[in-house]
Parts: C-alpha cells; sequence; structure tokens
C-alpha cells in the first residue's frame, strides 16, 4: 500500500508541477557554506549535542556531524543550526546509514 501511495504522490507532483517536498513530505534541506544549516519539514530532534544534530524524518533519519553547534532558531518543522558542519547524512529506517 505503500508503495501505491508513494507513486501516486509522485505522479500527482509530476502532473501538477508541485515541489516534490511539499507533495511528498521530505525534508528541505539548506546549506550555507558549512557553517550554516537550515532543515524544514523535519518531524523533531532525536539527539543534539556540539556535534551531533539527529532528526527524525518522514521516513528515516537526518544525522549532521561537526563541531560547535548551536541552534540559532527551532520551530515544530524547521531548524536553522550554527557551527562547523562536517557531514550529512540520510539515514533510511533500518539501516546504519553507513
Amino acid at each position: 500500500m505503500k508503495r501505491i501511495q508513494k507513486r501516486l504522490r509522485r505522479w500527482m507532483t509530476e502532473q501538477m508541477d508541485l515541489p516534490a517536498d511539499v507533495m511528498m513530505d521530505l525534508p528541505r534541506v539548506t546549506l550555507i557554506g558549512n557553517f550554516h544549516i537550515y532543515i524544514e519539514n523535519h518531524k523533531g530532534v532525536i539527539r543534539f549535542t556540539a556535534e551531533e544534530l539527529r532528526l527524525r524524518l518522514t521516513e528515516g533519519e537526518l544525522l549532521v556531524t561537526g563541531n560547535d553547534f548551536v541552534i540559532k532558531n527551532i520551530l515544530p518543522e524547521e531548524m536553522l543550526l550554527e557551527g562547523v558542519i562536517k557531514d550529512i547524512r540520510f539515514i533510511k529506517e533500518g539501516s546504519s546509514g553507513r
């Protein structure tokens, strides 16, 4: 059933020329250099330290690693993180993300 829903969303996105992040409930990640990352459409913070940010997504997680992290702004589905960003990974449910 999930596969059919994904196909239907993808088809609607293509046919109606709508942004994929809106129709498919995907995160939107905007990176400015390696010191600002703006993340929209996340489902909550799993873990935050000065070296790691882990966010829940509709399907899986987003892992950002680096140094000197500071959350500059946080809203229910949006976040602005500052610091030295070294790595960004999308981790699917049930995988190690490596």
